[in-house]
């Protein structure tokens, strides 16, 4: 048998006894995993460093290296994180609807875990603790396969939750961890059907299409991040600049950092160029249309394919646009429905965009930082989901649930 197959049937066995869980034995499990999170920091930074060397010594780019890297500040927010989810809402049990039928029977609609949960990501192992944090609070079993550059940090990450969840009501074995670091494990998993009710992917473009594609088990597809921002003309300059700033160069390895800025001609004449030169300030590197080159001698010519790219990285398109019409345009063509925003003050403007925009996040004056399960107040997110079918946008607590009616009955025969 192999480990996936393994993993898999183990995670399975628990099912049951999740489901008997009460809220405060699984929120008691969460914070036992919190402090042993940072009780063992020590020993996770020892196993990151690892990682981090092998990602250095095979030429792994900074911004990814970035979201690699744990120290004790980002291990003290990740069990922050798990306190969070402790804190929310059990969303397991909730009655959705009751329906009272002329016969006497008294139909109830409620909330009910998934079951077993395929969690397939890349080189954040914060997603680790995130994933397990939102599975377990749901009452599912989650069976992780992380990325081979994190191997080390999500298995120490694993070891210390294990031990943790040993003296609690919840069964370790809820939580897997595939260490087969070979293309054939994640293939594996694509095809467990009656072992995992779902998979969730997270990471770049290339890994969700294999999962979307190939996957026979059911899928709930987060998707790459080719966000934009939308200088309009009537921007307020210093809010534009903050936000645009903020948008790419916060934190650029993330799926909710700007890719793109579009930006009205009649913006571009008086700003363009200011703008242009605080990004340079902070190391962005620019690469523009044909007229943005004649306000950025420095910016590099954008390509089509530039537009289609998510850099994760200290590089921004930008497009110089007639009016919003065309900067809608640009957006369907190009954006990944993840996140898009609007600068304006003009109101008509911004209702279009909002309207109009077809992404799970649209913003009007504010950074596309914020899509992220934490900012929305759901504590840490198992990803955002960029369909339409089961969940869209960040993905907290309730979007791990299913639903099963209970019918209750006085001897009542269909006739």
């Amino acid at each position: 048998m192999s480990e996936v197959v393994n993993k898999a049937k183990l995670a399975k066995e628990t099912t049951g006894v999740l489901a008997s869980l009460t809220t405060g034995q699984k929120n008691e499990a969460l914070l036992v995993m919190a402090d042993a999170l940072r009780r063992e920091a020590p020993a996770i930074i020892a196993a990151n460093r690892e990682d981090l060397e092998r990602g250095r010594l095979s030429g792994t780019p900074e911004s990814m290296l970035d979201r690699l890297a744990l120290d004790v500040g980002r291990i003290n927010s990740i069990a922050e994180g798990l306190q969070q989810i402790a804190v929310l809402p059990d969303p397991i049990g909730d009655t959705l609807e009751t329906i009272e039928r002329p016969n006497g029977l008294n139909i109830q609609k409620l909330r009910v875990p998934l079951g077993v949960i395929g969690i397939i990501y890349e080189a954040r192992p914060n997603v680790t603790v995130d994933a397990a944090g939102l599975c377990l609070k749901t009452g599912n079993a989650v069976v992780l396969r992380g990325g081979s550059s994190a191997l080390s940090s999500n298995r120490q990450i694993v070891e210390v939750l294990h031990n943790a969840l040993a003296n609690t009501s919840m069964p370790k074995n809820a939580l897997q961890l595939i260490e087969d670091p070979n293309r054939s494990s994640v293939d594996e998993m694509l095809k467990l059907n009656g072992l995992l009710d779902v998979i969730i992917p997270r990471g770049g473009s290339s890994l969700i299409q294999n999962v979307v594609l190939n996957a026979t088990v059911p899928v709930i597809e987060t998707g790459a991040g080719i966000c934009h921002t939308y200088l309009d003309a009537s921007a307020l300059p210093e809010m534009a600049q903050n936000i645009s700033l903020n948008a790419k160069a916060q934190r650029p390895s993330v799926c909710n950092s700007m890719e793109t800025l579009l930006v009205h001609k009649d913006y571009a004449n008086e700003y363009l160029l200011s703008l242009a030169k605080a990004f340079r300030d902070v190391n962005v590197e620019l690469r523009g249309c044909q007229e943005t080159l004649s306000f950025v001698p420095w910016a590099l010519p954008a390509t089509l394919e530039d537009y289609a790219t998510e850099y994760n990285d200290y590089i921004l398109n930008i497009k110089i646009v007639s009016d919003l019409d065309e900067a809608m345009q640009h957006i369907a063509q190009y954006g990944t429905k993840h996140s898009e925003c609007i600068v304006t003050e003009d109101p008509d403007n911004a209702s279009r965009f909002l309207q109009e925009v077809d992404a799970a996040a649209v913003y009007h004056n504010a950074s596309t930082r914020f899509t992220d399960g934490f900012e929305f107040g759901f504590g840490a997110e198992i990803g955002i989901s960029t369909q339409k079918l089961h969940a869209r946008g960040p993905m907290g607590l309730p979007a791990l649930t299913s639903t099963k009616y209970k019918i209750y009955g006085t001897g009542q025969i269909r006739g």
